[in-house]
């Protein structure tokens, strides 16, 4: 009786043994988790220095938050704009650009290049003209063609070298080189050039008029 009694006393022990698990298998399970959860903030980690250095070297990622570059792109649009292109050719007519603004150079702009340096630009009947030409700059992407304001400027003038005159495709409320204090927009101050448009989802796809050379006059 008295051995049963101890047989009993020791699967009892060996049971509760089990459920606990030995000093040895918690050691395991610890230095287990501790080495999961390593794995998962180094993972992160990774993601976020991945992050960082695409939006400080490779991509703009902006939300649009006014209406001056309608219809092209639109308030509460997100976008990407490319840290790169112009690491590989200079901005052309046409362009939109996305850049520091002359009078705060700790905003964002996005406004689309419509005189380049050395150009003579005028401004008369709703129109733009460069270079003393009597036709006009296409102008069928604005939100109301041929409805170019004059703005603050006296016209003709002259863009300085290194320097873009810039506007907004809804040109009756876009402020930009027409208004500004400083009225150009300086290379250096160029971060990219808006390519594309990720929110909402229905219109994700390429900014139609951002890409080099999509007109030609």
């Amino acid at each position: 009786m008295n051995q049963s009694q101890n047989r009993d006393d020791r699967d009892r022990e060996h049971i509760e043994n089990t459920g606990k698990g030995t000093d040895g298998e918690k050691g395991q399970k610890s230095a287990n988790f501790k080495k999961e959860l390593f794995s998962y903030i180094r993972m992160i980690a990774v993601v976020v220095l991945v992050i960082v250095l695409l939006q400080e070297f490779i991509i703009i990622n902006a939300r649009i938050p006014s209406a001056s570059m309608e219809p092209t792109v639109s308030v509460g649009n997100q976008i990407f704009g490319s840290r790169l292109t112009y690491k590989f050719r200079d901005p052309e007519r046409y362009d939109i650009i996305i850049f520091h603004d002359p009078d705060n150079s700790k905003k964002l702009l996005i406004k689309r290049i419509i005189g380049m340096p050395g150009d003579t630009v005028d401004i008369r009947d709703g129109s733009v003209y460069i270079n003393g030409s009597e036709t006009p700059l296409e102008d069928s992407f604005c939100m109301e063609p041929s409805s170019t304001l004059d703005g603050n400027l006296v016209y003709p003038i002259v863009v300085p070298s290194d320097s873009y005159f810039v506007l907004g495709d809804n040109r009756m409320d876009s402020n930009d080189s027409r208004f500004w204090t400083n009225t150009f927009v300086q290379k250096d101050e160029i971060l990219g050039n808006a390519v594309f448009r990720y929110w909402p989802v229905w219109e994700i796809g390429p900014i139609h008029g951002a890409e080099a050379g999509w007109y030609n006059p």
